[in-house]
């Protein structure tokens, strides 16, 4: 369980790094990512970073990964000019599925919708 110092870290790094990715990576791969969450350590030591690639397909997916794996270390030294933090987190970039499974789970209940007005 997070405390609220975390959690008010998870909401500064996310805010800066998406400006970040925006603004000044210059990685075309990257573009088309966007941070959903952030998780940081309870000793605010690590952060996993999840994103969402816009794109949709699995390979621009993996590329906008591998893009942002290899900005980390920028990422990561920015944030440490940007944030009045004592230690600037390790960044640890993960695919976030969240969005695919939410669109999955809207077509089943679309289904079930449509069985059940069919049987009435």
């Amino acid at each position: 369980m997070q405390g609220r110092r975390a959690d008010r870290v998870n909401t500064l790094i996310q805010e800066e790094i998406s400006c970040l990715i925006l603004q000044s990576v210059k990685d075309p791969r990257v573009r088309c990512a966007t941070v959903t969450r952030v998780r940081v350590s309870e000793d605010l030591r690590h952060a996993r970073v999840y994103i969402a690639s816009i794109g949709g397909e699995e390979k621009q997916r993996q590329e906008a990964l591998i893009g942002l794996k290899s900005a980390a270390g920028f990422l990561r030294g920015e944030l440490g000019r940007r944030l009045c933090l004592r230690y600037i987190p390790e960044l640890l970039f993960s695919l976030d599925d969240s969005l695919e499974q939410d669109l999955h789970m809207a077509e089943l209940f679309r289904q079930i919708e449509a069985t059940e007005t069919k049987e009435q």
